[in-house]
This record gives structure tokens, C-alpha cells and sequence, in this order.
């Protein structure tokens, strides 16, 4: 049998299922592989199923003469150096598809969270400070019948989309690749350049893969752009965004709030976000449901498998 290396412990199904396919070696913690830990299951294993919290580079790679396969437990695998791979013949994969609805409800929790204040109401009331309903208590804004600017339309930002309909929602978007005019009918969805998309949005909400192009696409002039009651959320890579210039934009009330799941150099947040009643941090959670998650795992153990088998993997990336 071949040996797998599993960075981090997987849901249970899933650990369950890798076992009876593979030889695991090491021993997967509820924490991200250490280097060392790495190097060393680099050099034994014929595959790394590793998450985002692991850096595979050129290092990694030249310590692994046997490594096929590296298996991204993620729809992102910019923590993964693919030309170093592929220039060494070693497959990379990731698990796309999977996520795509959960990550779209997750973007509307927080739409609807920081909108409508909900954690901070949630506080008031399991801190025993709240003395009952109040004209002007925890006003919040409106979601139905606004604008949403979504900026990356591919498989979860068209998901967003659709959800917005429910909400009689105007549709606002930018991306590399318009959708077709079949597609943008149906969602009811209108192409436009990004500072367009930023000026005219009540809600921008972001699902672009991260890329030389898009780190730090939203900074201090896009947020300038900006309506000062518009509200910012990022379930997609936190270093597209700007966070020194989003808490500044925030402090000033150049900006009305922000939800995030993901940030610039997770785990930390900006300790100015942290500070602001005014936005909802959650800890990077977009895919956290345990169907999606074992779905995910699953998805790594069948691209490990068929590579194992010289097969294609069903979702390779180089």
C-alpha cells in the first residue's frame, strides 16, 4: 500500500476512509504540521494531504523523491508552489465544487450579521444588558432591495448571486471573465469595470481566488470609492484585502461595516478590526459544515487515489 501523509486530522469518516485506502504515517494534530514535521513525512511519503495552513514550497518538494501527489484539502492551493511541482512531475489537486453553496450561505451570514448587528445584539442580550425593546435600539440597515456588488463571479460568487434574488436585489459584478448574456440573465446580474461596481454597491462581497493580481486588490483607493453607508465581506482570501486600510476606512466612517471569515496573516487579525463594534469576525469558517467537510475529505482521498493508480485525478490543478 502506498503512504499517505495527512498534515492535520481530518473529520472522522474521512481519517476512517484513508486509513483503509493508505498507510498513514505520522500523527495528524487538531493544529497545523509543524516544518519540521513536514520535511520529515516529506521524505517517506508517496502523498501529502495537507490544508492551507501548510506551506508546500521548492524545499518541501526536494526532501520527497517519492512523492506523486500533493492533495490540497481546499478549494485555494496558492500554499502550494505548482511550478515547483509540476516542473518535478508531482500532481497537484485541490477540492472545488464542494463548497461552493456553503460558502455562499456563509457570505449571506455574514451580509445579514453585520447588517443587521447581530452579534452585537446577541452580547446584549447573554451579557444581561439588555432592559427591553427600544425605538432606537441596534438600528441596523436594510438588506432587501439594495445593490450587491459581488467582485469574482466564478462558481461561489454566482452562488451568491442566486441567493440574491430572494432579496430583490440589484446585481452588480466584476470579473476577469464576463459570464455569457445567457448567464447574466439568469442572475440578474450586470457586468461592470470594479471602481463602477465599488461606487454603486450598497454590499460588496468578494470571491476571487488569490493571485499576484488580486493580493491587495482591495486597498485604500478602491475603499475610497466607496459609499460611506456600504458594507465589505470577504469569505474568499483575506490578503486581497487591505485590513490596515479597511480599519482605517471603518475608524473614519468612510465605510459602514465589514464581515470576514479570512484574513492577511490568519491566525492574527488586524487589532484594529478587533476594536471596531462594527464588524463580525468569524475564524475562517466558509466550509465549516460536517457534510461539506467530509465531502471535501473524500475528495482528497479519491485525487490521491487516482493518482496512486496512474489515473487523472478528478480535480488536479497543474
Amino acid at each position: 500500500m502506498a503512504t499517505v501523509y495527512v498534515s492535520r486530522r481530518l473529520p472522522g469518516p474521512v481519517m476512517a476512509e484513508l486509513a483503509r485506502r493508505f498507510i498513514l504515517i505520522g500523527q495528524p494534530h487538531d493544529r497545523p504540521a509543524t516544518r519540521e514535521e513536514l520535511l520529515e513525512a516529506a521524505s517517506q511519503a508517496d502523498a501529502l494531504a495537507v490544508t492551507l495552513t501548510e506551506r508546500v514550497d521548492a524545499d518541501v518538494l526536494d526532501r520527497a523523491p517519492r512523492l506523486k501527489v500533493v492533495a490540497v484539502y481546499a478549494v485555494g492551493y496558492d500554499n502550494v508552489d505548482v511550478t515547483a511541482a509540476t516542473r518535478r512531475g508531482i500532481v497537484v489537486t485541490n477540492t472545488p465544487d464542494v463548497l461552493t453553496e456553503t460558502t455562499a450561505d456563509l457570505a449571506w451570514a455574514l451580509i445579514l450579521g453585520v447588517m443587521r448587528r447581530i452579534p452585537e445584539a446577541d452580547r446584549l442580550v447573554r451579557e444581561g444588558r439588555w432592559e427591553g425593546w427600544a425605538p432606537a435600539q441596534l438600528l441596523g440597515a436594510d438588506v432587501f432591495g439594495k445593490t450587491l456588488g459581488i467582485i469574482g463571479m466564478g462558481r461561489i460568487g454566482r452562488a451568491v448571486a442566486r441567493r440574491a434574488a430572494g432579496f430583490g436585489m440589484t446585481v452588480l459584478y466584476h470579473t476577469r471573465h464576463p459570464l455569457s448574456h445567457e448567464e447574466e440573465v439568469a442572475l440578474h446580474a450586470k457586468y461592470l469595470p470594479m471602481p463602477q461596481v465599488l461606487q454603486r454597491a450598497d454590499i460588496v462581497t468578494i470571491h476571487t481566488p488569490l493571485t499576484d493580481t488580486t493580493r491587495g486588490m482591495i486597498g485604500k483607493a478602491e475603499l475610497a470609492v466607496m459609499r460611506r453607508s456600504a458594507y465589505l465581506i470577504n469569505t474568499a482570501r483575506g490578503a486581497v484585502v487591505d485590513e490596515a486600510a479597511l480599519a482605517e476606512a471603518l475608524e473614519q466612517g468612510r465605510l459602514a461595516g465589514a464581515g470576514l471569515d479570512v484574513y492577511q496573516h490568519e491566525p492574527h487579525v488586524h487589532p484594529r478590526l478587533l476594536a471596531l463594534p462594527n464588524t463580525v469576525l468569524l475564524p475562517h469558517i466558509g466550509s465549516a459544515t460536517t457534510e461539506t467537510r467530509v465531502k471535501m475529505g473524500l475528495m482528497v482521498a479519491d485525487n490521491i487515489t487516482a493518482v496512486l493508480e496512474g489515473r487523472k485525478a478528478p480535480h488536479r490543478v497543474n
